[in-house]
C-alpha cells in the first residue's frame, strides 16, 4: 500500500510538498468564503483525484509552472475525500465535473476551467491579466 500512497498521495502530503501555499478545501461552507474572496482577488480551485495518475501528473506540472501566488488564491480539493464539495462546485459554478480540473473564480463566478492535459498554469496566468 505504501507504493500506491507514494504514487498517488493525499491532500496533506500534496500541501506539505508543494511550493504553492494551498488552502485545503474540505467543507461546503468554504465555497461561500471562496465566492466572497473572489470579489477582491481571483481564486483557483484545483480538483485532484488521489486515485488517478493523470491527476497526479497534472498537479505536479501545474505546481512546477505556478509562479503567481500574489495574483490568485489557490485552493486544493481532494475530490475522493470530499466528493460532496466537488459536486457542489459543479452545481454552484455551473461547471461540468472533471478530474483533474482547475476552475478560476472571479467576482463569484467561474470564468475559466480546464481539465486533464489542458491544465496549464501559463494559460491560467493569461486569464488573470485581462
Amino acid at each position: 500500500m505504501s507504493f500506491l500512497k507514494n504514487m498517488f498521495g493525499n491532500a496533506e502530503e500534496n500541501n506539505n510538498n508543494s511550493t504553492i501555499k494551498w488552502n485545503i478545501l474540505s467543507d461546503l461552507g468554504e465555497l461561500n468564503e471562496i465566492i466572497n474572496l473572489s470579489h477582491d482577488k481571483p481564486v483557483v480551485i484545483f480538483k485532484h483525484s488521489t486515485r488517478c495518475s493523470v491527476s497526479r501528473m497534472a498537479l505536479k506540472q501545474f505546481e512546477n509552472e505556478f509562479d503567481f501566488q500574489d495574483k490568485v488564491t489557490p485552493y486544493f480539493l481532494d475530490l475522493i475525500a470530499f466528493r460532496d464539495v466537488s459536486n457542489e462546485i459543479a452545481n454552484r459554478f455551473d461547471v461540468v465535473h472533471q478530474s483533474p480540473q482547475i476552475i478560476l473564480i472571479k467576482d463569484g463566478k467561474a470564468i475559466y476551467n480546464a481539465s486533464h492535459s489542458d491544465i496549464d498554469a501559463n494559460d491560467l496566468k493569461e486569464k488573470l491579466t485581462y
